[in-house]
């Protein structure tokens, strides 16, 4: 299915995830540090059960033993790999729009944070990583710390979650179109691959049914069909609405609700006040993020703008007062989307909207 064009004007605004940084060139005698050392084990002297590889985006992720170092790039893998009780073998993390899922400070708590939104490529080799893994290929590719390639000839493996290219394209400058619907399958699915990579399947499985059992209590007997969302993630210029297919239509599609930006299938497109104002949806979904890199970042920040700005200040959503935060986690690809369907499941019952 072709992708749908932008619903409102484009203009020359940021992407909504952190900023991109250059990376930095490394001096010879730092690329010939023997970063990774640890993934290039012989494999004669690999313990039992490896090298492992996964299919991972096109490409074989493979190591020669668990990971012992893993840096995180981007706070969905980050939470991941601490829901799978591995901080004590993680030697960074980085890029982060919220707080750490609760349940998860203390883990998290033990790992260094590298930089609070994109790092260096030097700085994320200072950590001496042995495995490198990121939600985005903003992140992990052309204008991000570095290419999976360049991490590979480093001697690093490196992983790229399928929630970021299964069905998606990335060759634009925004955040993606996507060909097909996102479901919750192919985030299980990187649970399992990490799980796998890292020799603790059991974990793995006890996480996803974990997940599972979540959404299946939050969605029991829920009907709210007939009730339409908009979910904003920031910028209060141009805003970045959701469109049909990622992470939002999981929570969506959950509650057996519409997406009002459903006509699209860029994963984030931008459009006009108008727009929004003209598709006045009965509820808006607020991402509450605590990053600084875009306008009306928190929730309170939006909820002012849209009671403020003449254009929105008479939505039906807004007159009622019909909000729901969320963490910009929850509403990207990751494993609190399943914390996104909660709340939403929560809310359209609270505001009388779900049957």
């Amino acid at each position: 299915m072709s992708a749908a064009g932008p619903v409102g004007p484009r203009r020359p605004l940021l992407s909504r995830r952190a900023l991109r940084g250059p990376v930095l060139l490394l001096s010879g005698a730092l690329l010939a540090s023997g970063c990774g050392s640890g993934a290039a084990t012989d494999d004669a002297a690999a313990p039992a059960g490896y090298p492992r590889t996964v299919r991972d985006c096109g490409h074989d992720v493979r190591v020669t033993a668990p990971p012992r170092r893993a840096v995180s790039l981007n706070q969905g893998t980050t939470e991941i790999l601490l829901s799978l009780g591995l901080a004590d073998r993680m030697a960074g993390t980085a890029t982060w729009t919220d707080p750490v899922m609760k349940g998860l400070e203390k883990a998290n708590s033990e790992v260094p944070r590298l930089a609070d939104d994109m790092p260096s490529l030097e700085t994320v080799l200072d950590a001496e990583p042995d495995f490198v893994a990121a939600s985005f290929a903003s992140t992990l590719g052309t204008g991000g710390v570095a290419t999976r390639e360049r991490f590979t000839r480093l001697g690093v493996p490196a992983y790229l979650s399928p929630s970021d290219c299964a069905g998606k394209d990335n060759s634009g400058d925004g955040d993606g179109v996507r060909s097909e619907p996102l479901t919750m399958d192919t985030v299980y699915g990187e649970v399992r691959d990490l799980a796998r990579l890292f020799d603790v399947e059991e974990r793995g499985e006890k996480l996803v049914a974990d997940l599972e059992s979540r959404v299946d209590r939050a969605t029991s007997g829920i009907d709210a069909s007939g009730v339409t969302l908009m979910y904003w993630f920031a910028n209060s210029t141009s805003p970045y609405l959701a469109g049909c297919c990622g992470a939002p239509g999981v929570i969506t599609r959950a509650v057996g609700a519409e997406n009002a930006m459903d006509d699209t299938h860029e994963e984030w497109p931008q459009a006009g006040w108008e727009t929004v104002a003209d598709r006045d949806p009965d509820v808006l979904v607020l991402g509450d993020l605590t990053r600084k890199s875009q306008t009306a970042e928190t929730a309170a920040k939006k909820i002012e703008f849209l009671k403020s700005n003449p254009v929105t200040r008479n939505m039906t959503a807004v007159r009622k007062k019909r909000y729901v935060l969320l963490s910009g986690q929850a509403m990207n690809p990751t494993i609190r989307t399943v914390e996104g369907v909660e709340q939403v499941a929560a809310a359209l019952r609270a505001f009388g909207l779900a049957k």
